[in-house]
């Protein structure tokens, strides 16, 4: 009897071990399962996605102020990026000209962002050798009669020869920079009124000022004086090829409500 006990127990041992074995065999050779790796994201990716949601912050904004249908999402969407990579004043009021449209449509707009809404939408006269209705062709030279394009910083009012005036700061190197010296200034014209479009199916030119009507200019001129943005805009290849402030990635995003200091310290871009 003890001989058989021994036996049997002998078995149930051999079993145990065998089964350990079996189970730890199969541990070691079964495959593991597969754990997806943590993505690092790296400095590019962060880039495109804060760009990302700059985008989706402006497309917001241009939907609370109820932009559409009065001023291009294009348009906009430059001058805000603009806006993020250089320094103002006054943060909170800026101004659009959009040159893509003929001169018989309303092409300013002056836009609270503070408070989301357009203050002002008028129409505006552009140089008289950039083109008749359209204004096609762009120059930062003396004497050229043209207007120019891009980012600007207002500055002072004065009373000149026409009237009540508003000067402006050309920021982009090569591009509007001799705004100052060529006396590229906002002011209020006779032939800038839908009068003059009714009669000759266009606005009358200047010699190179964004012209506005008599009855807007002054109102206008005080709400957009002292360091605000203003930015004249046109579907133009040669001035988007150029401009470093467009090519510049967003330093911030709108939530933030924060500008960035260009790196010359006076806006304009080298």
């Amino acid at each position: 009897m003890y001989a058989e006990g021994k036996c049997v127990y002998m078995k149930k041992t051999i079993a145990i071990i065998g089964l350990t074995s079996l189970a730890g065999f199969y541990a070691i050779f079964s495959k593991p399962n597969q754990l997806k790796p943590q993505t690092i994201p790296t400095a590019q990716h962060v880039d495109s996605l804060k760009e990302d949601e700059s985008e989706s912050s402006i497309a917001k904004l241009y939907k609370e102020i109820a932009l559409e249908g009065k001023l291009k999402f294009e348009a906009f969407e430059m001058a805000m990026n603009g806006y993020y990579n250089m320094s103002f004043k006054n943060k909170d009021i800026i101004t659009v000209i959009d040159f893509s449209l003929p001169s018989t449509e309303k092409r300013m707009a002056v836009i609270d962002l503070k408070n989301k809404k357009m203050l002002f939408h008028t129409i505006v006269s552009h140089g008289r050798n950039s083109g008749e209705k359209y204004a096609n062709s762009f120059s930062n030279e003396h004497g050229s009669h043209q207007s120019s394009l891009g980012f600007y910083k207002t500055v002072n009012t004065y009373q000149g020869g026409n009237g009540y005036s508003l000067v402006l700061d050309g920021l982009e190197k090569g591009i509007n920079d001799q705004a100052k010296p060529r006396a590229v200034v906002v002011h209020g014209a006779d032939y800038c009124s839908q009068s003059i479009i009714n009669s000759t199916g266009r606005l009358g030119r200047s010699y190179g000022c964004p012209a506005l009507p008599r009855d807007v200019a002054k109102p206008i001129i005080n709400t957009i004086k002292d360091g605000t943005m203003l930015f004249i805009y046109a579907d133009n290849k040669t001035y988007l090829a150029q401009s470093k402030v467009l090519k510049a990635k967003p330093t911030t995003l709108i939530a933030q409500k924060d500008i960035v200091e260009t790196q010359t310290g006076q806006g304009v871009m080298n």
